[in-house]
């Protein structure tokens, strides 16, 4: 595996750990939005991974890198009922349909996405310097 595919599999995994942060950041954001433009509660939205190869060398055909690719998805979890009859959008019962969002889960993903962001450009910098050293071999 060359320097450049090395680069660009952690660049992947930074991309996609950077969606996973905007994802975290909407659902927290819409965590006590309960009316939407479509009229119902925030749905709650969640990435998943998955790794596809790419071919890099066209003359061989052979996979040179699993880069991550990373894709939205809304979270079918049923919304939480929340007895407060004074609401707005309560309904005959009194009950309000609240986001499928739970701030704790969202607040560990963070911590999660971040970590594994701070690992890819570490992996980045322990590449950059092999390449450097590499270079002082050959000098």
């Amino acid at each position: 595996m060359d320097i450049s595919t090395m680069f660009r599999i952690s660049g992947s995994a930074m991309g996609a750990q950077k969606k996973r942060l905007e994802a975290v950041a909407e659902n927290l954001a819409g965590a006590n939005v309960t009316r939407g433009e479509n009229g119902q509660p925030y749905r709650r939205k969640d990435v998943t991974f998955s790794t596809f190869a790419e071919h890099l060398d066209q003359a061989t055909g052979k996979p040179e890198a699993q880069l991550v690719r990373a894709q939205v998805q809304t979270d079918d979890r049923p919304f939480k009922k929340v007895y407060q009859p004074g609401h707005p959008h309560a309904d005959a019962t009194g009950y309000v349909s609240m986001p499928n969002v739970n701030v704790m889960e969202e607040m560990v993903n963070m911590v999660s996405a971040t970590r594994s962001y701070e690992a890819n450009v570490k992996a980045i910098g322990a590449t950059k310097a092999m390449a450097e050293k590499a270079l002082e071999i050959g000098r």
